[in-house]
């Protein structure tokens, strides 16, 4: 059976795990839906979505949701977000790059849109 990523609580990691490589970074991909992996100038992944929404005032209250999400899991996205859109990029700052938890985090942000 497939593992509910949003059912698991995010770990506040303090660096001293190594981040996923590409294979890992795969395997967990298939648990979120629609995420991307792109790297940074630096050459270290995230994941990254943008959510589309009928007006503003929509994609504020989403906003708000991932917030909430955000503080309870002590894993803080990169959100921007305007009329009818929101854009959420995700990764472990203390590893500069991906964990387990960047992972939880989608799958709780996507559980927001589907409620």
């Amino acid at each position: 059976m497939e593992e509910d990523l949003s059912k698991k609580k995010c770990i506040p990691c303090e660096g001293n795990i190594p981040a996923f490589d590409y294979s890992e970074i795969h395997k967990y991909l298939k648990k979120v839906d629609g995420w991307e992996v792109k790297k940074n100038e630096k050459e270290n992944y995230f994941l990254i979505k943008e959510f589309k929404f009928e007006n503003f005032k929509n994609s504020q209250t989403f906003i708000n949701r991932v917030g909430d999400i955000a503080e309870t899991e002590s894993h803080h996205p990169d959100i921007s977000f305007g009329w009818g859109y929101a854009k959420i990029k995700i990764f472990t700052h203390a590893i500069n790059g991906l964990a387990e938890s960047d992972f939880i985090l989608a799958s709780k942000i996507d559980k927001i849109v589907n409620d």
